[in-house]
């Protein structure tokens, strides 16, 4: 599959919970390994929604509860030092805090019309979530979950040179 530029096409679908903190070192990594093998393929990215917690209430749930709940204090504690580790890693400070006031903020600086609205109102697009998690993500159990090229999947906060080596399987898969 070749892009109109001539270089190899690589399209990637990710399933992804905004809340997950390993996506978000998943989605850092995957620009990593793009940015890193642009001058051999050119991308295009899918994102789906995926819902981590598809019983939480519409109001949200504090992630740290959620997380000494589902996996012990100790585990929970663990997680959160591993998470620190990985995001420092990245260049970022890792917390437990809340991203709608951030995302507002954001999306009033750049003149996103509506965002406020979607994002206090959480019942606004959820018929919209719902069929894209049908469509794309019903059959997967944890995320990140990436599928390059509609044949190979990747799962979890993956190092970006095993995204390179899947973009390279793909590319040489779509030549054959």
């Amino acid at each position: 599959m070749a892009s109109n530029t001539g270089k190899k096409l690589i399209q990637i679908d990710v399933s992804s919970d905004t809340v997950c903190p390993w996506c978000f070192v998943g989605k850092k990594n995957l620009e990593k390994a793009m940015e890193q093998t642009m001058d051999k393929f050119d991308f295009e990215v899918r994102w789906h929604p995926f819902f981590l917690n598809p019983d939480a209430p519409k109001e949200g749930v504090k992630k740290s509860d959620f997380y000494k709940t589902k996996f012990g204090p100790v585990q929970f504690e663990r997680a959160t030092a591993r998470m620190r580790e990985m995001f420092r890693g990245l260049g970022f400070e890792y917390d437990m805090s809340g991203l709608t006031q951030v995302l507002m903020d954001a999306a009033r600086k750049v003149g996103i019309e509506g965002a406020e609205e979607l994002l206090l109102d959480p019942s606004k697009g959820v018929d919209e979530v719902k069929e894209e998690l049908n469509k794309y993500s019903s059959g997967i159990s944890g995320v990140p979950h990436f599928v390059i090229n509609g044949k190979y999947q990747l799962s979890g906060g993956q190092p970006p040179n095993i995204f390179m080596r899947a973009f390279e399987t793909a590319a040489k898969d779509a030549a054959e």
